[in-house]
């Protein structure tokens, strides 16, 4: 690895405060599979549903989970630690109720320790990368990367206002809006708005009700009758209390990929994929993306030449768009008229083998341990805290 005298050590953080806890430990699970251990250090740092920060083994396996059950990181599973900066960087301290900080075992992270050239600094596990594998609130929206600048450390996807602004929908669509791209009419609920007979007549039926900073289709409603619409508000504020209304597109769903080069200069794109849904719900909602049989994802998507560069070139117009940078899943709309109309923007999207992101990724060419290596070195090639 160019400029490390040893392993890099990366720490793959995952799990977190939000309703996506479960999606995380599953992309979790992928990415700590893929990691090459001969070119990278690896330390799993499961963040508990309580905010608790925990080195676990480094095993696959983990976080706990099977069956129906769903995976979590469970509180005391294990080394509680937190995140310390220093001058030369940041480390893993861990926490004892009756010492106070005291330094990881080496063994709490597999191999950690005799291939770093040197000790770690007392009472701490140095990291040099982290790769946050954290979606929703706390994780994707511009908290975590909060931290790790503060911390000087380099990571895994996009920054600060990059992660903040493609979470909150709202502010997603004022930005794409104003950098020339296509967005479907919506209108914002604040607490206690309701919407106004104007945006009803703007707006028409079917409208699609959703929080403003949330994902995986969590506290989504399509409502087809205006007096279903109050319901569908008091569903998304258990969420969010700030609400998206958004008009119906007809339309194909088309996702497509975006990656920064390890070269710098315009980002590259992905073939795109296309959902086919057939879901009671009527849109892809968190069921047909995560237990539905009857979810087709076909990648590439059948799409004429032109209307695939098309969507490719407003994903990487998008990620510009939001000052994005590593990766990003832009999620599109391409209307019977082939029109192409932006629907969300992901900095962190579903990271299983089998989530959508990596497979456009292994159509283009790219396969799933070439991605996460990809990520990682760019993450270091970029560095940490501060403005690049």
């Amino acid at each position: 690895m160019a400029g490390f005298a040893r392993r890099p050590r990366v720490a793959i953080v995952f799990g977190g405060r939000s309703a996506e806890h479960a999606v995380s430990c599953v992309s979790a699970r992928g990415v700590l599979a893929a990691v090459d251990r001969d070119r990278y250090e690896v330390v799993p740092v499961g963040v508990a549903p309580d905010g608790q920060w925990l080195v676990l083994p480094d095993d696959p396996a983990v976080p706990a989970g099977g069956g129906h059950e769903p995976p979590e990181v469970r509180p005391g599973a294990g080394q509680g630690v937190v995140l310390a900066p220093g001058p030369n960087g940041a480390a893993l301290v861990a926490l004892d109720p009756v010492a106070g900080a005291v330094a990881v075992p080496a063994s709490a992270a597999g191999n950690a320790g005799g291939e770093r050239g040197g000790p770690d600094r007392p009472g701490g596990l140095d990291l040099d990368v982290v790769f946050p594998v954290l979606h929703g609130p706390y994780g994707e929206d511009g908290t975590i990367q909060g931290l790790l600048e503060m911390a000087g450390l380099p990571y895994v996807g996009s920054g600060v206002f990059a992660s903040a602004a493609a979470m909150d929908k709202q502010h997603m669509k004022v930005l794409l809006s104003a950098a020339g791209l296509p967005v479907g009419p919506y209108a914002v609920l604040r607490a206690g708005e309701t919407l106004s007979e104007t945006d009803r007549a703007r707006l028409g039926l079917p409208v699609f009700v959703k929080p403003a900073r949330g994902g995986s289709s969590i506290g989504i409603s399509r409502v087809d009758a205006w007096e279903d619409l109050d319901t569908a508000i008091k569903v998304a504020r258990g969420s969010d209390p700030k609400v998206l209304v958004e008009a119906a597109i007809a339309g194909r769903e088309i996702e497509c990929g975006v990656l920064d080069r390890l070269g710098g200069g315009e980002p590259e794109t992905s073939v795109p994929a296309e959902i086919v849904v057939d879901s009671s719900a009527g849109f892809y909602d968190f069921e047909a993306k995560y237990a539905s049989s009857n979810t087709r994802l076909d990648v590439p998507a059948d799409l004429p030449s032109e209307t695939a560069a098309r969507v490719r070139a407003v994903a990487a117009a998008a990620f510009r768009g939001l000052d994005c940078a590593g990766l990003a899943r832009v999620d599109v709309f391409v209307t019977p008229a082939g029109d192409v109309i932006i629907n969300e923007v992901n900095t962190m999207p579903g990271f299983t083998p089998t989530s959508l992101f990596p497979r456009m990724w292994a159509a283009s060419g790219l396969d799933y341990p070439a991605l996460v290596e990809r990520l990682i070195e760019l993450a270091l090639r970029r560095g940490g805290g501060g403005p690049r």
